[in-house]
């Protein structure tokens, strides 16, 4: 339950019966209206801004229109207390009666509290990856898939069917240098001795054993043949290869696609040429000449006609070529027809997650899907940056069978798969992030993941102590759900519950920003609560989770307990992390 959209639609209807008593003017926009937590625990519980939204339309002083709302907004049950700030602010503070049913409720939901039906179900497109089929995921790679694969399970925790997809460009020029790379492996299995790899070719020693199944199948018969025998073959099998083993890798992070689309055949079933008469018949193509790059003089450099696609009509800075000289089709044409092909399956919002060096296409990507289906399709691009990979601060080279990246599989047989999934979370896709092989396995709380993890074992240890002290205990949720939670008044314990009762509203937030990061630095926030009020009992008997002689408080603290470590065990869920009882 998202308590904040609950009072947000209690407060609205406050505002609705002062407009039926014709004290405020009717038909009132609420849309701008909120209701969330303060950005200082001083001021409350809840926050609303309507006086000012309200202001600004029937023009009234703010302060008003909220003494006027406060007088209804004092009936509402749980209200312990209302304020009015200089600004028009309307604070509210909740019962202790109100936390306690939260407490209630979490137990009750398990680990699916915070599920909702916030999406409606809408059809959600996350393509993420997507990278050349040209060797092993790197741990750069690992941020997108990491952050597309959590992303995904956010908002289905919220309600949207979301398909993950995996984008292969396998149809450009990189391609075909992956299977001349791959031709001079098979010519070393045959035995040659090809000396040093080629600039410009891909050096890894990954594609030695693709040479030698190939070597061992077809024998000598590509050896003395020109290229445009053999180049097809082995772009093929070499595609094949790499995709097995871009497969495996996101596999030991636990990354799963549930649709692959080949660029390379959507050129060659003929959607390309499908998109081209979809925007050719909107009269969004046209035969022009681009003027020169602003900031680049060349003496060289003429107009020549093209065949463009008017992006500028979009949004775009320039109109976009859609075919080369040669009159095969760019890139940018190959895109056309992938989000054309997204738009036709009938997803309403796209997601597309890049690596930052993409920040360039945004806008031309934009513009296609805008002109492609206008309003109905939303798009959100997310790009992720750079990974610096460190070891105790110093920049660190891992890997030496890739040629010239740390492969996400050597991180992973190097810290486990959650460490990953969980690091790569902890700043937002838009910040460079550190990646440190010693400190991300370090146990301190500058560590966040074992932060977290640690208080999720701290919660079980405290629950198997709770039943060695009390052996006839039922510390099950359904038990606890009838604790005396009147006994939990310390400000401590009530700080730590108004925390983990703002799970839904914070995993809402998250998906509709689509901002998964924020997962983590609240996880955080709760553990560091938790940590907070386990040490506060090592000071003070009194506030020890576990009293002998009063197994009514000692119950009720376990309830605490334990929907801490639910809310933490439904949090590393949504990361894919498993949640461990016991820390070693």
């Amino acid at each position: 339950m998202n308590l904040f959209k609950i009072f947000r639609a209690d407060i609205i209807n406050t505002a609705i019966n002062l407009v039926k008593q014709n004290k405020l003017p009717p038909c009132l926009d609420y849309s701008k209206v909120t209701a969330e937590p303060p950005r200082e625990a001083i001021h409350g519980d809840i926050s609303t801004n309507i006086a000012m939204v309200l202001a600004n339309v029937i023009g009234m002083k703010p302060q008003n229109i909220a003494e006027m709302l406060i007088v209804d907004l004092r009936n509402l049950p749980w209200i312990a207390s209302i304020e009015v700030a200089k600004q028009g602010f309307i604070n509210l503070r909740l019962t202790n009666d109100f936390w306690y049913e939260q407490l209630v409720n979490l137990l009750r939901s398990g680990i699916h509290y915070g599920d909702s039906n916030f999406g409606c179900g809408i059809k959600v497109n996350i393509e993420y990856v997507s990278a050349n089929p040209t060797g092993p995921m790197h741990i750069g790679h690992a941020r997108g898939a990491v952050f597309g694969d959590v992303l995904a399970r956010l908002l289905e925790k919220v309600g949207y069917d979301v398909v993950r997809e995996y984008y292969i460009n396998d149809a450009g020029i990189q391609i075909d240098i992956l299977a001349r790379s791959t031709y001079l492996r098979y010519r070393e299995a045959l035995g040659e001795t090809i000396g040093e790899i080629p600039e410009g070719f891909y050096p890894g020693e990954y594609l030695i054993p693709v040479g030698q199944a190939i070597a061992i199948k077809d024998g000598t018969m590509w050896r003395n043949v020109n290229e445009d025998h053999w180049l097809s073959e082995f772009r093929s099998i070499a595609i094949d290869a790499m995709m097995k083993l871009i497969h495996d890798d996101l596999a030991m992070i636990g990354v799963q696609h549930t649709v692959f689309t080949s660029e390379r055949e959507l050129i060659d079933s003929g959607k390309v040429n499908d998109a081209f008469h979809f925007l050719y018949n909107q009269d969004l193509i046209y035969q022009g000449a681009l003027e020169q790059p602003k900031g680049k003089v060349s003496e060289d450099w003429e107009p020549r006609t093209q065949t463009l696609f008017r992006a500028t009509k979009f949004g775009d800075d320039i109109d976009r070529p859609l075919k080369k000289s040669d009159g095969s089709w760019t890139y940018f044409a190959s895109d056309i027809a992938y989000h054309f092909d997204k738009c036709c399956r009938g997803f309403s919002q796209i997601i597309n997650v890049w690596g930052s060096d993409h920040d360039g296409y945004i806008k031309r990507i934009k513009a296609i899907v805008k002109a492609i289906a206008g309003d109905d399709v939303s798009l959100d691009v997310k790009l992720c940056q750079m990974v610096n990979f460190l070891k105790n601060g110093v920049p660190y080279k891992m890997s030496k069978r890739s040629g010239t990246f740390v492969t996400m599989r050597d991180v992973v047989n190097e810290v486990g798969k959650d460490v990953i999934r969980f690091i790569m979370l902890t700043r937002k896709n838009d910040a460079q992030l550190d990646f440190d092989l010693v400190k991300v396995l370090e146990q301190s709380r500058d560590n966040q993941i074992f932060y977290v993890q640690y208080a999720h074992a701290r919660a079980h240890s405290v629950l198997r102590h709770g039943i060695e002290m009390f052996p006839n205990i039922d510390c099950s949720q359904d038990s606890l759900v009838n604790a005396s939670f009147y006994r939990l008044s310390d400000p401590f314990e009530l700080i730590l519950i108004r925390l983990i009762s703002k799970w839904p509203f914070l995993v809402e937030n998250a998906a509709r920003a689509h901002e998964p990061h924020r997962i983590a630095f609240y996880l955080y926030d709760v553990a560091a609560a938790f940590h907070e009020l386990w040490n506060k009992g090592k000071d003070d008997a009194t506030l020890r989770f576990l009293i002998e002689k009063d197994k009514e408080l000692s119950f009720s603290r376990l309830a605490l307990v334990r929907a801490v470590a639910l809310l933490i065990a439904s949090g590393l869920a949504i990361f894919g992390v498993e949640p461990v009882e016991e820390m070693r």
